[in-house]
């Protein structure tokens, strides 16, 4: 049974949800989400002897938002994911992450591959430093409509998502499925009316897609009951974390390594993202297998494809636990 509880990390507090005993494998969640989106994940990963913990990253669901938007850069999200492993009681751990989870486990194990026995991302390849800060290079690319830079304007989306919490999430999550007639088309999905905002053309279905039910918009829906903006905040240093990984650029990954995504996801088909995937064996030397890629699958991996997400976790964490 997965039990819940606070952890005092780095300042903060982080609400998580564990079970299992065994080799320490920390989730870590992307936007719009929680840890609620590791649900299909504990069981199984339990079962296969592992203790599994999934946190409400810092400004997300039960777990503390800083008000000051500089706390939620790269180099503090990946402290908190290192002061979660000590502070339940662990010297190393495996990590995971989906969406913006995936660049902090990615970071995670580029600045402390000590700490880190192997890494696994979802939709989101190791997004490392460009030769131009990310917000210039998109503004520029996409006349400053793209979500990212939408995203930074001053609490534009902070008060569109926040005029009805469930439905912005019920457009969010399935616009970017599988399932979304625009699913793959980043040029459709991801760039915003700056008057009238980012979802008002955003397909709303009348039902939800099977791998999505009522319960589940529910319970992600409660998470956000205290607004975007801490979430937000993400984007809102994604200029800084390029200045503050300088020191690293160029650096691989060493710890093993384990990337899948969808073949309907948005993430793969950003600029430059292709390429990024490429590179992969040049990035993460320890690659252990070539990327999974995963049919029909849109940008919610673990959620909308649970048992290959599963079934992938459960051989890579095996084989390097023994």
């Amino acid at each position: 049974m997965v039990e819940h509880r606070m952890v005092d990390v780095n300042g903060i507090r982080l609400h998580i949800a564990e079970q299992g005993e065994g080799p320490l494998v920390v989730l870590l969640h992307g936007f719009p989400e929680s840890w609620h989106s590791w649900r299909h994940q504990f069981a199984p990963l339990a079962a296969a002897g592992f203790r599994v913990v999934a946190p409400d990253q810092r400004g997300y669901g039960r777990s503390d938002r800083p008000e000051d938007v500089s706390a939620y850069s790269i180099l503090h999200l990946v402290g908190d994911v290192i002061g979660l492993i000590h502070a339940l009681g662990e010297e190393r751990a495996f990590v995971v992450g989906h969406d913006w989870g995936a660049p902090v486990a990615w970071h995670t194990a580029l600045l402390r591959p000590d700490v880190v026995r192997g890494v696994a991302g979802l939709s989101v390849p190791p997004p490392f430093r460009g030769e131009r800060p990310p917000l210039q290079a998109m503004r520029e690319r996409f006349d400053g409509h793209f979500y990212w830079n939408y995203f930074n304007l001053p609490g534009a989306a902070d008060a569109e998502f926040g005029k009805d919490t469930r439905t912005t999430l019920r457009k969010l999550l399935y616009g970017a499925s599988g399932d979304s007639p625009t699913a793959g088309r980043y040029e459709q999905a991801l760039v915003a009316d700056l008057e009238r905002g980012w979802l008002a053309d955003s397909p709303d279905p009348e039902t939800l897609p099977d791998w999505l039910t009522e319960q589940d918009l529910d319970e992600l829906t409660d998470s956000f009951a205290r607004g975007f903006t801490g979430a937000l905040n993400w984007y809102r240093n994604l200029d800084r974390n390029w200045e503050l990984t300088a020191p690293w650029h160029g650096a691989v990954v060493s710890p093993p390594a384990l990337y899948m995504y969808g073949d309907r996801d948005l993430v793969p088909a950003f600029p430059g993202t292709p390429e990024l995937i490429a590179a992969l064996p040049r990035s993460m030397p320890n690659l252990v297998r070539d990327p999974i890629v995963l049919p029909g699958c849109g940008h919610w991996t673990q959620q909308e494809r649970p048992a290959e997400v599963n079934a992938a976790l459960v051989e890579f964490l095996t084989g390097l636990r023994g």
